[in-house]
């Protein structure tokens, strides 16, 4: 028995807060990714790097291209996912779990992957899969767990420092 099949499962109210506390920052990563894309379009625009079909300001020209849209949206979305996947890879907590005290571990043998991790975020279905934790008490599994084979646990205060995620 390894160290951190000691510590619960977590039940849905604390994922609930955690995934609360992670669509404020991810909101704020998406924020500022966007605000990069826009100001790299304008200055694009405005040096006429990028034809601006006859609009005169770069704004207007960002707004009526579908193209542009889908491109902004796109680069946010990854930048989006981008932070989930890399906080799972890397320590197994996003900002909101570890406030939780919540930790993602595998249930294979293998470590996260990214691969996994991000397995994990599009099983994850925007949050909808942790549903079944409420379904599945005694397990409480969500349906992203289920698939990637990873397990959301309650960590004590100790084994939530930094300092001790390699012996976790």
């Amino acid at each position: 028995m390894t160290e951190h099949e000691t510590f619960p499962r977590a039940g849905f109210i604390r994922r609930l807060a955690a995934m609360i506390y992670d669509i404020l920052v991810a909101t704020a990563v998406g924020m500022c990714a966007a605000l990069v894309a826009i100001v790299v379009l304008v200055i694009l625009l405005e040096n006429n790097v990028l034809d601006k079909q006859g609009i005169e300001h770069s704004h207007e020209v960002i707004q009526a291209s579908a193209l542009y849209k889908t491109l902004i949206q796109i680069w946010v979305g990854g930048w989006v996912l981008g932070f989930f996947v890399w906080f799972w890879r890397n320590g197994g907590q996003t900002i909101g779990m570890r406030a939780w005290r919540l930790r993602l571990f595998s249930t294979t043998e293998h470590p996260l992957t990214y691969s996994r991790a991000l397995w994990r975020t599009i099983c994850s279905l925007g949050g909808l899969g942790t549903l079944l934790v409420l379904i599945d008490v005694n397990n409480k599994l969500s349906l992203q767990d289920r698939l990637a084979k990873t397990e959301m646990l309650v960590l004590s205060k100790e084994a939530n420092h930094h300092r001790n995620w390699g012996s976790v």
